[in-house]
């Protein structure tokens, strides 16, 4: 298997179908929340709405990169999510979401292995592999935010 099917692999265990390393992932975690705990804010926690759509931002922004555009993201823009104020605009975030993790996924599965170690935009990004490894260990840690999240607003 290529490097890059293994990477696409491993992004898929994450954001879509995968229970290897966290028992659980983005889509698992995310069936079933309504729209109302979505935006429940915890404390000072982010929303699970918050960390749906950031986790999203930036997997559309590699999306771009990887159809040939520029990169157009930026971490001051990360978390400026449009308000949900229904379940149809809910279930629009979620849809984008798994859309865009399967087209992040699917383009993944057709570079070559050796566009892995070229640059990614600009010298100060590093690689490819670098952006990608990043993108799955960030989807890991608000995986685990979302999850603990979705316990504490059980408690409440």
């Amino acid at each position: 298997m290529s490097s890059t099917s293994q990477l696409a692999k491993r992004f898929r265990e994450v954001m879509l179908d995968g229970l290897w390393i966290a028992n659980t992932n983005f889509k698992d975690q995310l069936l079933g929340v309504t729209w109302e705990q979505a935006t429940m804010q915890v404390g000072s926690l982010n929303t699970i709405a918050m960390l749906t759509f950031h986790i999203d931002y930036y997997i559309a922004g590699l999306v771009n990169v990887f159809e040939g555009g520029n990169l157009e993201i930026r971490d001051k823009y990360s978390f400026d999510l449009p308000p949900i104020g229904s379940q149809k605009h809910w279930e629009e975030l979620l849809n984008k979401l798994w859309n865009d993790s399967e087209k992040f996924a699917n383009l993944l599965e057709q570079m070559p292995d050796s566009k892995m170690n070229e640059v990614f935009v600009d010298e100060k990004y590093g690689t490819y592999l670098r952006n990608i490894d990043g993108m799955i260990e960030h989807a890991y840690y608000h995986l685990g935010q979302v999850t603990l999240i979705k316990k504490l607003l059980k408690n409440q």
